[in-house]
């Protein structure tokens, strides 16, 4: 196994919510309840938001964000030395220009230990197209930054990436270009390139004419935590003397990190840049960050409308919450602080106006627009009238220009003058033109519609870190899964025979939260799908998923997994708020100490997925699969049953058959074996004959010798084995189709004698079931032959008292190619 990879992983973390919302009246909408109460909103696409697009009334799938195709001005008021003024380029879309000169505003730059991975983050990087990384490259080797670019120096050359070509294929999937995109290197738009400019900020990020508003306003929020920027953004890579015209970055994908690598070449129009960009002319690690994010999700065109919480997840692998204003917590403001003090990543918007692509409100603020959260503080206020502390927010525009709030609290507004000059500077207030603004908590709650926080992964931060800033850190487990048809793609609460069938998750929470009136514990559930948005390019949707929490109130006594008896008679304590077609479904919950096994599910029975399960405490959590341990059961008495005399006499003839086949040696071949199996089995199981390599498994699976033969003895237990299984199939195949559904296959392998796991099932699913989701009789002979032999080989080879085996590498290709 590698090392880095496992099926399991047990780590530490943090929280989420999610909600649905009515579709748009052009989408066709599902919204339900199931039986257990829980409510399903089944429509069914996402509708990405692009340039020149109508807005749908109510997306809150997601945070369109196409700029209004308008060239950028200057972002103003970037303290620190002037610069020259960043003109309006042509044909570069984003935000409304503006006439004035700006000023760079410039970060400090970070100390070297903030630069480092932590070591967690560090066993978990692979390369691109390696193995166990879920990607995979055309050429079918990795892809390392360092090999290729020292490959490059050594050459006198400068890379170009065969992944991710220069033509209209890694721009678009779905449509032809408007204009003709020239992909140029950065020494070829400016002559002095640098990919910083005096260190980084929230400032260098601004829009271009993709509709990427959501990854724009989490690579804002990105700057503001240098140890997390140095995660994603590697500053091993400049253009000096190692340039050699490749970059590299790094996301979360589902449990690991990946390092992309890409050439510099980007696309332009006229010269300048067309999609993100900074305010300096000569930045370009921004740039490159955005086309190496469509690199892994397959082109530019599939990072047209998303939600801010997705990207934040892919930068951090935290997990994120969404909160609907209009339904929000009475204690959404504490539950804010928290995240900001355990340096959370947070996005608001407001609902888009269905006539008009990204309006501007009254106050000043965008509709259907990503800002970025970037400070959360209660401030001391003295007027003539009152004095306390009010809550205030600092927001920006990924923009970065004059669209601010123009309210209570905004730049130069009156309520400024009731705090004092020490509280302004803590601050680091200023007026300037650059699309960050203060607003009140109030006003937030009144004129914007959704808040997304993205609460980091645990293994973000270093202990030192942790120590220092006397912060804390969630508690996390995680797990994959997969939904697979027939087997564990069982559909919601509403299908009560195959729910069951659903892969399960046993949770104990032992202790409750610090200062918690309720004696309860918090626990965040996350329910992430795999790999959607890069199948969008082969037509593939999101899925409708959701998630059940059950208590366990005598977890010991119950079977693995939960069987159909315990659905039936027990409602969920907490569910998700809705089944929904978004990458991750998660919300938080307040649950009693306790054990409690989720399950999480699509809408409809045999929808298939990958997913990825993640869960967040305040204190510690025991998580496992709740599900069968692998190994040999008691076969059903019903298929152990005597034989009549029918069957008797029929193997009397079988044995007359089987010496007048196996000659002077007294024993038969793979050949001779068909001809007894079809002379006798054939027509009782309407069978056109059984397949030669059937046959061959069944003489591998008792041939204890190797000759490739069976004697009779071996033939007699084969027969006993044989009787045994179609005894099985007969149970199994009431309508005497042929066939009997996947659901039933865990069920008949037990009467059969084998007990078997999820994982297991699935794979024996995919390899011999049909694309129905069903087994066939011989398949499912197979099946038993093949889980016989391996069992078998396993047992000889095991270590007493464990669930292991050792074998030498001849010893496993002996019993794994003879089978």
């Amino acid at each position: 196994m590698d090392s880095k990879s496992s099926s399991v992983t047990k780590v530490t973390v943090v929280k989420s919510t999610y909600r649905v919302s009515p579709a748009d009246s052009n989408s066709p909408s599902r919204t339900g309840f199931t039986d257990d109460g829980e409510q399903v909103d089944q429509k069914r696409t996402v509708q990405a938001v692009h340039a020149a697009a109508v807005v749908p009334s109510k997306p809150r799938v997601a945070s369109p964000g196409a700029a209004p195709g308008k060239p950028p001005g200057p972002p103003a008021g970037r303290g620190g030395p002037p610069v020259k003024p960043h003109g309006p380029p042509a044909g570069r879309g984003g935000p409304p220009a503006s006439d004035k000169q700006t000023e760079k505003k410039v970060e400090s730059v970070p100390d070297t230990e903030s630069r480092k991975l932590t070591s967690a983050v560090l066993n978990m990087v692979y390369k691109f197209g390696e193995k166990g990384s879920g990607t995979r490259t055309k050429s079918g080797d990795s892809q390392d930054f360092y090999t290729l670019r020292d490959e490059c120096l050594a050459n006198g050359t400068l890379f170009e990436d065969p992944e991710f070509p220069c033509n209209d294929s890694s721009l678009f999937f779905s449509q032809r270009p408007d204009r003709n995109y020239e992909w140029k290197r950065p020494h070829e738009i400016s002559n002095d390139p640098k990919f910083f400019v005096e260190g980084f900020s929230r400032f260098d990020v601004q829009q271009g004419i993709l509709g990427d508003c959501w990854l724009l306003a989490a690579t804002a929020n990105l700057t503001l935590n240098s140890r997390l920027f140095f995660q994603i953004v590697p500053d091993d890579q400049e253009f000096d003397d190692k340039y050699a015209g490749i970059f590299h970055f790094r996301f979360w994908q589902y449990g690991k990190w990946i390092d992309i690598v890409i050439d510099d070449r980007l696309p332009t129009y006229r010269g300048e840049l067309v999609f993100l960009h900074s305010a300096e002319d000569n930045e370009f690690w921004s740039a490159l960050l955005e086309k190496a994010y469509a690199k892994l999700n397959g082109s530019y065109e599939t990072l047209k409308g998303g939600s801010t919480c997705e990207a934040m997840e892919d930068f951090t692998g935290g997990v994120s919450e969404m909160y609907e204003m209009e339904s929000s917590p009475p204690n959404l403001f504490q539950i804010m602080v928290k995240a900001y003090e355990r340096s959370s990543l947070m996005a608001c918007s407001i609902e888009p106006d269905p006539r008009v692509l990204e309006a501007h409100t009254p106050q000043g603020l965008i509709r259907g627009h990503a800002y970025s959260i970037t400070r959360i503080k209660y401030v001391e206020i003295h007027t003539p009238n009152v004095s306390g502390k009010i809550p205030l927010l600092r927001l920006r525009n990924p923009w970065g220009n004059e669209d601010e709030w123009n309210g209570a609290w905004s730049d130069e507004a009156p309520e400024w003058r009731y705090i004092s000059q020490e509280e302004k500077e803590e601050l680091g207030l200023t007026f300037d033109k650059d699309g960050e603004f203060w607003i009140s908590f109030k006003d937030f709650m009144k004129y914007f519609s959704r808040l997304e926080i993205c609460n980091l992964n645990p293994d973000s931060l270093s202990e030192d870190e942790l120590h220092e800033t006397h912060k804390k850190k969630w508690e996390m487990s995680v797990f994959e899964g997969e939904w697979v048809r027939g087997v564990t793609a069982g559909g919601c609460r509403n299908f009560l025979a195959s729910f069951c069938h659903n892969p399960q998750y046993r949770v104990t929470l032992t202790d409750v939260d610090d200062d918690d009136d309720e004696n309860k514990c918090t626990i965040i559930v996350a329910l992430m799908q795999k790999n959607r948005r890069a199948l969008r390019q082969s037509g593939a949707e999101l899925l409708t998923v959701g998630f059940a929490i059950y208590h366990l109130k005598y977890p010991d006594r119950l079977p693995k997994p939960l069987d159909i008896n315990f659905f039936k008679y027990n409602a969920s304590v907490a569910r998700s708020p809705s089944f929904v077609n978004l990458r991750e479904v998660s919300c938080r919950f307040k649950l009693p100490p306790g054990t409690y096994c989720i399950v999480p599910s699509t809408f409809d029975p045999n929808e298939e997925g990958e997913f990825i399960l993640r869960i967040f405490t305040e204190k510690q959590n025991v998580m496992e699969e709740h599900d069968e341990e692998v190994g040999y059961g008691e076969v059903d008495k019903k298929v152990t049953a005597p034989p009549t005399e029918e069957e008797k006499q029929e193997f009397s003839q079988v044995y007359q058959f089987f010496l007048k086949l196996a000659g002077e040696d007294k024993e038969v071949d793979w050949m001779e074996l068909k001809d007894i199996l079809d002379y006798s089995l054939k027509s009782e199981l309407k069978l056109q004959g059984f397949s030669k390599d059937i046959c061959r498994s069944m003489v591998a699976m008792l041939d204890a010798d190797r000759s490739g033969k069976l004697g009779f003895q071996e033939f007699k237990e084969l027969w006993g084995a044989i009787r045994q299984w179609k005894n099985v199939w007969l149970m199994y195949d009431t309508d005497k189709s042929g066939t009997f559904s996947g659901f039933e296959l865990r069920d008949a392998l037990n009467s059969a004698g084998f007990k078997l796991n999820n994982r297991v099932l699935n794979i024996l699913m995919h390899r011999y079931g049909n694309k129905n989701g069903e087994m066939e009789f011989e398949d499912f002979m197979m099946c038993a032959i093949k889980l016989k032999s391996m069992m078998d080989h396993f047992k000889k080879k095991q270590q007493s008292g464990s669930n292991n085996a050792t074998f030498s590498i001849d010893e496993w290709l002996e019993n794994t190619l003879y089978s």
